[in-house]
């Protein structure tokens, strides 16, 4: 059975952010409950249960994202995109290792800044290839923005 290029496209934009998500998640889960709450925190930190609704809905856009540009035709540009998109994933994965898993906050910060790094290049980038993407990527980096804020406070408090 010959699966079509725009659904294989699209099994590989769900498959590639899910399998972030998961990982993300397995990273998190027991420190959310035992670590997290058991450090200092500032007052704009936002409530536990804001964060798994976020989460779903900013992977969610970036399946969207990932799909639009996995369906363009092959360019240098595009395979820029792609490569930076995997890149932030994997960054994106490993941030949830060391801070969570590890409690490692001050090397969590450098890999939330090198993430929101490769958040802003792979939003610019994809604007220059889809429009669409890019926007899509948008809320990404504010959440991200605001992640980064708020480890850099939680490193300075602990």
């Amino acid at each position: 059975m010959k699966i079509k290029k725009s659904t294989g496209y699209w099994l590989i934009s769900v498959g590639s952010v899910s399998t972030t998500a998961v990982l993300g998640w397995l990273f998190t889960s027991k420190s959310i409950i035992n670590w997290y709450p058991t450090i200092f925190k500032p007052i704009f930190t936002p409530p536990n249960w804001l964060f798994g609704p976020a989460w779903t809905i900013l992977y969610g856009m970036m399946i969207f994202a990932l799909n639009i540009v996995l369906n363009s035709s092959p360019t240098k540009q595009r395979q820029k995109v792609i490569n930076l998109f995997y890149l932030q994933l994997f960054f994106n994965a490993l941030w949830s290792l060391v801070f969570f898993r590890f409690h490692l906050i001050g090397t969590g910060l450098i890999i939330m800044a090198i993430l929101w790094i490769l958040i802003y290049l792979n939003m610019t980038n994809t604007n220059k290839f889809s429009i669409t993407a890019g926007w899509l990527l948008i809320p990404y980096l504010l959440w991200v923005s605001l992640a980064l804020v708020l480890n850099y406070s939680i490193w300075i408090l602990n």
